[in-house]
């Protein structure tokens, strides 16, 4: 039997809740009342052939479902009569229609949350008639981030860290993880001229800081001097060192060529070489070194894995830094340790703009799997005497690698 049962009509008015539709004024998407439901009923035939059956349904329908209007249509039985059975069902009102599924509690919650909403900050009112389910989930934190855009509206582009924010039931860590909402909320309320929107994305809180103007962590950079001449520790302690960019931009080491790897043991294994210096390139990205315009002025040499990802975060490190060479990253290391060889689990590609033209071709036989699919040399798996021969190159010829 292919009736509407009550649990089929309930579920109708499930799935518009679950869409958000019935706490969504009808002007932006939601639910318009009148509502009418699919009613599918028995034919003329089965009227006829099975009218116990008919009878039955028609009182499950009518005790299953107190809050609908049933709409009957007139049929004619050979034997009893003219007889009505239902044809249309409706809900006349959004109250109806959140009583048949249970959710008046959550309707008055959420009409809780838009008075609240309303006397603090109208501008946030289309965010929560756009996404009432998700208002719903964060009903008990609303009070604190209603409370959060009341203190940043007070005190635009703060210059303090997030922990120093003094607001009552609120710290660090839950604005932190609020952070994704906050930022939509934030957007609407607070003046164009408090954001800053070219940091975007809410995976990180520093693009959260400086989007609306509160101080972060300082990005640290970590670096080892190659050269016991120019040591900044005392003389026998080794030269490895970290500090904020800002100090690392007003350094101006007295070195020639400063190498980048990004990997830690390369980094801590470099050998000593005289004018030079190595920085552990992990952890902070390009844009950290971009202030140090005295890198301008120095050899660059980067030091990556030999795959399709290492070449491209050689191409993004000559946006900051265009003059900088590769280093151990050429078709003659390649072959000479193919017994090293690995797999790269997820190639690159999309072309690279700043390769040269060696590069260029050791980067597409890669990507295209002339030599192997998914191949990739590790920088860590390159013999340490073949780096040494290769820095050894440097000291003689100054020249560009290959």
């Amino acid at each position: 039997m292919s009736w509407t049962t009550p649990a089929d009509l309930r579920a109708q008015v499930q799935k518009l809740w679950d869409r958000g539709q019935l706490l969504t004024p009808a002007s932006q998407g939601g639910a318009a009342f009148p509502l009418r439901l699919r009613l599918a009923g028995p034919t003329s035939a089965e009227l006829s052939e099975r009218f116990d059956e008919v009878r039955a349904w028609i009182v499950d329908l009518r005790q299953g479902t107190p809050r609908l209007r049933i709409v009957q249509r007139e049929f004619r039985h050979r034997v009893l009569g003219v007889n009505a059975v239902p044809s249309e069902a409706w809900l006349d009102t959004a109250g109806d229609a959140l009583a048949l599924i249970g959710k008046q509690q959550e309707a008055r919650r959420f009409a809780g949350l838009l008075q609240a909403t309303q006397a603090q900050h109208a501008a946030l009112l289309p965010w929560l008639e756009k996404r009432p389910l998700a208002a719903l989930a964060l009903a008990d934190a609303w009070p604190r981030l209603l409370s959060v855009v009341s203190w940043l509206c007070a005190h635009p582009r703060p210059g303090i860290y997030l922990r120093q924010v003094d607001i009552p039931g609120v710290d660090s860590k839950f604005m932190e993880s609020m952070r994704g909402v906050l930022m939509a909320l934030l957007d609407l309320a607070l003046p164009v001229d408090a954001i800053d929107r070219s940091a975007t994305g809410s995976s990180g809180v520093g693009q959260f800081c400086r989007r609306y103007g509160f101080q972060d962590k300082p990005l640290r950079i970590r670096f080892r001097l190659l050269d016991v001449r120019l040591a900044l520790l005392p003389t026998g302690a080794d030269q490895d060192m970290s500090v904020t960019q800002a100090a690392f931009e007003r350094l101006d080491l007295p070195v020639s060529r400063v190498f980048i790897t990004e990997n830690e043991v390369n980094f801590l294994a470099f050998p000593q070489m005289a004018g030079s210096m190595v920085i552990f390139g992990a952890g902070y990205g390009f844009e950290a070194l971009a202030g140090a315009r005295w890198l301008q002025q120095r050899s660059i040499y980067y030091w990556g894995d030999i795959d399709t990802h290492g070449f491209a975060i050689l191409d993004q490190l000559r946006a900051q830094l265009p003059h900088a060479q590769s280093f151990l990253m050429n078709s003659e290391t390649l072959m000479a340790h193919a017994a090293h060889w690995g797999e790269e689990p997820q190639p690159l590609l999309r072309d690279l703009e700043r390769l040269t033209s060696d590069e260029r071709a050791v980067f597409d036989a890669l990507r295209d799997n002339r030599l192997r699919p998914r191949l990739r040399l590790e920088q860590e798996r390159i013999g340490f005497g073949w780096v040494q021969r290769a820095l050894a190159e440097l000291r003689v010829t100054g020249g560009q690698d290959e």
